[in-house]
């Protein structure tokens, strides 16, 4: 089955980039040119999805914002004849069916996916974290949709984490099935003892899950933090029925944490094609300073 339709939770507070986050999302903020959001949501039509749910929470009307029309600076544009500026601009509004819904309590991210059964139906659909930027050539939820239609199982996107780092991740049971694709059959959310890490395979913003995760969601109880957790109802999938991780190529950036931003800033700056000289020159020129 085509998958279609994707759910991006951006309900978050943002406390870990705080007073940053006071007012602005954390998924507005801006990498060279283009806010956080974008960027996800470019990754996502890069991979054929047409339909994207939103999930925010009070305060993030600039979300909304941002991805409708904004006749007044068109028309300004457009008299400026900043012809490129224009169509960047419309092209934001266009690029596919956006639709946004509140989480009106903030639970956990099993909570606020769930919001978004109506929107989905019964057709799988992607999960993509709205604080993290994934950089790659074949955008990271397209890797996942083609093993998904190898398998016919969830996907999760997966990397391996430090193991001073990984109880502040979920772990998971793998087995390598080819490549950079395996089998899981357990996970873990924020292991907090050296036994209980099943491995330091972690999944990392992107995932492809089939509907029956809301069935699960809705009888699942409060777990780490007192939240409804998606890794808990993930687990139920992955013990009786099995899923499928794959190791996607590409640089991931958090974008809630402070060091994540910077990152983000300077790596994909020094291959924007309009700040990548000058930001070459100025990191040579700083690097002798330090």
């Amino acid at each position: 089955m085509k998958i279609t339709k994707a759910v991006i939770p951006a309900a978050g507070f943002g406390t870990r980039v705080l007073p940053a986050t006071k007012a602005m999302p954390k998924e507005m903020f801006p990498v060279i040119d283009k806010p956080t959001i974008q960027y996800i949501v470019e990754e996502a039509v890069n991979a054929g999805i047409t339909d994207i749910l939103i999930i925010t929470n009070r305060g993030k009307g600039i979300m909304e914002d941002h991805f409708d029309r904004s006749p007044e600076l068109e028309e300004i544009l457009k008299k400026g004849n900043k012809t490129d500026a224009l169509e960047d601009v419309k092209n934001i509004a266009d690029m596919a069916n956006i639709t946004f819904i509140r989480q009106k309590e903030m639970k956990g991210l099993g909570h606020a996916v769930l919001r978004a059964k109506s929107f989905v139906g019964n057709e799988p659909f992607a999960v993509m974290y709205g604080d993290g930027i994934i950089h790659s050539k074949t955008p990271a939820i397209k890797q996942l949709i083609d093993v998904y239609g190898e398998f016919g199982e969830g996907v999760l996107g997966v990397k391996k984490v430090a193991e001073s780092e990984i109880h502040k991740y979920g772990s998971l049971k793998v087995e390598n099935l080819h490549d950079n694709v395996f089998k899981c059959t357990d996970m873990i959310e924020k292991p907090q003892t050296k036994e209980a890490v099943l491995s330091l395979y972690s999944i990392l913003d992107r995932c492809v899950l089939p509907p029956e995760i809301f069935e699960i969601l809705e009888r699942t109880k409060p777990g780490i933090g007192g939240e409804i957790q998606l890794t808990d109802a993930m687990r139920e999938i992955a013990v009786t029925k099995g899923m499928t991780a794959v190791e996607f190529e590409g640089k991931r950036y958090d974008m809630g944490n402070k060091f994540g931003i910077l990152q983000a800033c300077i790596e994909i700056g020094l291959e924007h094609p309009e700040t990548k000289e000058n930001l070459k020159d100025y990191i040579k020129e700083l690097a002798k300073l330090i």
